[in-house]
């Protein structure tokens, strides 16, 4: 008896050390912790290909483009871009003295907060720093902090990214500084319709504790959104769950129809001491290891295939629905943060 097939999309959000302590550095800080992605080989040499996100303060980097072509070139590894946008230049639009003017650091990074003209040049800085690297056009993007908000789509689609990775389904901001509504978003993949273009969406793989429950507080008690994701959800990030819950929330989403599960952590996670939680080399000795058992009890149970974001753009997007008609079950039509509509078209 065959078995059903799962896609196992990993990534990786490669980028500046500390971002965890609450300060996000616009200049001054350090990327030593790509030396660490030598650590992802044991789980390449079991067939995982992974995306490798890249901050511009990675692309800008000589010896870490060297970790990631070698990563490339050894396993497969796709090179996506991403975007912290309070260190990628310029990080205004007046002009170096303004530039100079701003803190090293910044407390309070919203993306609603960014002009879209900034942050359409912030994001031309970002590919072109990946063509630099890559001689050839970065086509995979997550936005930085998840905070990819409906107005950000068509600066997409103009860059020319072909597939995108910064959804959170049953994730939403109380407001749109504090974060985007990702609430009603799909848990497969699924297009998005941008002006002429399209973008294929890999969401985080998130699944409610309990099926119903996202409907009834949204239908019930819209206010309780915001929290849902700390008392309602799980989401298949390794460094904060342990095993178990790793595999339960694998079980649950298989069997309410997921069929893509896409995990991720950071590069600075895979550094001792690159980030407060991971102190040490024992830490993170245990958090490849939780990584490595959860793969092989996946692959021990499922036929999985392990495929990059374009990979899975390529393989999956002839069935994947697209977003308008997604749209059609939900409350008016409305569709937060995860979708771009064509009547929103500026």
């Amino acid at each position: 008896m065959s078995r059903p097939t799962l896609y196992l999309a990993v990534s990786l959000d490669v980028e500046e050390e500390g971002l965890f302590g609450g300060q996000y550095a616009r200049r001054g800080y350090s990327t030593s912790n790509t030396a660490s992605l030598g650590r992802l080989d044991p789980l390449c040499e079991r067939g995982v290909r992974p995306t490798l996100f890249c901050a511009h303060s990675v692309l800008a980097d000589a010896p870490s483009c060297h970790v990631l072509a070698g990563l490339r070139d050894r396993y497969g590894a796709e090179i996506g871009a991403h975007l912290h946008h309070w260190n990628t230049p310029p990080l205004t639009l007046d002009g170096p003295g303004a530039d100079a003017a701003l803190a090293d650091n910044a407390s309070s990074v919203p993306a609603a907060a960014v002009p879209e003209a900034l942050m359409a040049a912030k994001l031309e800085s970002l590919m072109a720093a990946g063509r630099d690297f890559q001689s050839a056009p970065l086509t995979s993007f997550r936005m930085g902090r998840w905070d990819m908000h409906r107005n950000l789509w068509p600066l997409l689609a103009q860059a020319g990214i072909k597939v995108d990775a910064s959804v959170r389904p049953l994730h939403c901001g109380a407001t749109p500084k504090a974060g985007p509504d990702h609430f009603d978003a799909p848990c497969n993949p699924y297009w998005i319709a941008v002006e002429k273009k399209r973008i294929f969406e890999v969401p985080l793989s998130v699944t409610p504790l309990v099926q119903s429950l996202p409907r009834l507080v949204g239908r019930v008690a819209p206010g309780l959104r915001s929290g849902f994701k700390n008392w309602g959800a799980l989401s298949l990030l390794p460094v904060y769950h342990p095993l178990w819950a790793m595999q339960a929330v694998t079980r649950l989403f298989v069997a309410r129809g997921g069929r893509v599960l896409s995990l991720t952590w950071h590069s600075s996670e895979m550094m001792p001491g690159g980030a407060p939680h991971l102190p040490d080399a024992s830490a993170v000795d245990k958090l490849m290891q939780k990584i490595l058992v959860w793969t092989d009890w996946l692959s021990s149970r499922w036929d999985v295939r392990s495929l990059t974001m374009d990979q899975l753009r390529e393989t999956l997007g002839p069935q994947a629905p697209d977003s308008t008609e997604l749209l059609r079950p939900t409350r008016n039509a409305e569709c937060g943060d995860w979708a771009y509509t064509p009547q929103e078209a500026p």
